[in-house]
């Protein structure tokens, strides 16, 4: 298979693991030009689109594989996907690319919280929604709602696909869960994607969809995946714990969004919360699929859980 033999990256795994963090953030920064010229809902459509279609050349879809309690599942892997996507684009409009990916990361948090077990483990979701509320400073009246509420919706579809992703990533790992569900969500994107793209798509709209499905999600999912044949799901996580402080640096860079000093401190907040999450998780590889790899359920002492 192609996409086997593209995972054979030289180099460290945690270097591998930091490239990724920067293409995925690297594409939703350049995500806001093409969301000037087709709406957010279009960007997503495109973006999916051509992602599928790429993906099906790399590694097409183990479709034998599917049975039929597995479709539901698969379809809302889909749909969750294209909703995060288009409300997590539709926040770019609004507010600026680090504070969107800061509230966004509540979700996988809040998931990887609840999947360690314990009320402990909920310090961390909690200390980072401080980390949250510094960001986007409610306080001195001028913060976006709009933006801040699709954030918000953004992070919840990210935990849901992550809850998706377990219950069918044992069947479908890696290449074959993400080139199912990308057809799914770029169809799921459509319905709304199709109306604000259609009287703007040219060439070079497409050249630019192209090129950012290209970065995310094929060219980082192989990275993704050839840093996880290397390290474990817990270091992979903390590491990931890096994403909004990678997007408030491209944000500044490439977008020009300058944080304040207390919105520096709020996303420190986050990504060191994001770290110990993850750090207090098991240190065996569990889930190699999904953007945040998180521990299973924890069997009840006395018994399975219910």
């Amino acid at each position: 298979m192609i996409a086997k033999h593209l995972m054979q990256i030289p180099g460290p795994p945690w270097l591998i693991a930091v490239v990724a963090i920067f293409f995925i953030q690297l594409t939703s920064a350049l995500s806001v030009p093409l969301i000037d010229m087709v709406g957010p809902a279009g960007a997503a459509w495109l973006r999916l689109g051509m992602g599928a279609l790429l993906m099906i050349l790399l590694a097409p879809p183990p479709l034998r594989r599917v049975r039929r309690r597995d479709v539901p599942v698969l379809l809302g892997l889909g749909l969750t996907m294209g909703v995060t996507t288009v409300a997590f684009l539709a926040s770019l409009e609004r507010i600026p690319l680090g504070t969107a990916v800061a509230i966004e990361f509540l979700g996988p948090l809040t998931v990887a919280a609840v999947r360690s077990g314990g009320l402990k483990a909920m310090v961390w979701p909690v200390g980072a929604l401080v980390g949250v509320l510094l960001m986007t400073e409610p306080w001195d009246g001028e913060a976006n709602v709009a933006g801040i509420g699709l954030a918000l919706i953004a992070g919840v579809g990210w935990g849901t696909y992550i809850v998706l992703l377990q219950k069918v990533g044992d069947r479908f790992t890696g290449a074959g869960a993400l080139s199912i569900v990308l057809p799914i969500a770029a169809v799921a994107t459509s319905f709304l994607g199709i109306p604000q793209a259609a009287g703007n798509m040219d060439l070079r709209v497409l050249g630019i969809a192209l090129g950012l499905a290209l970065m995310a999600p094929v060219i980082q999912y192989i990275l993704e995946m050839a840093a996880l044949r290397r390290m474990t799901a817990t270091a992979f996580g903390t590491l990931m714990a890096l994403e909004p402080a990678a997007a408030l640096l491209l944000g500044l860079i490439i977008l020009s969004q300058v944080p304040t000093a207390v919105q520096c401190v709020g996303i420190a907040i986050v990504v060191l919360t994001g770290a110990a999450a993850q750090r207090g998780g098991k240190r065996e590889p569990l889930l190699r699929t999904g953007p945040i790899p998180i521990p299973p359920q924890t069997p009840h002492p006395k018994g399975p859980a219910p």
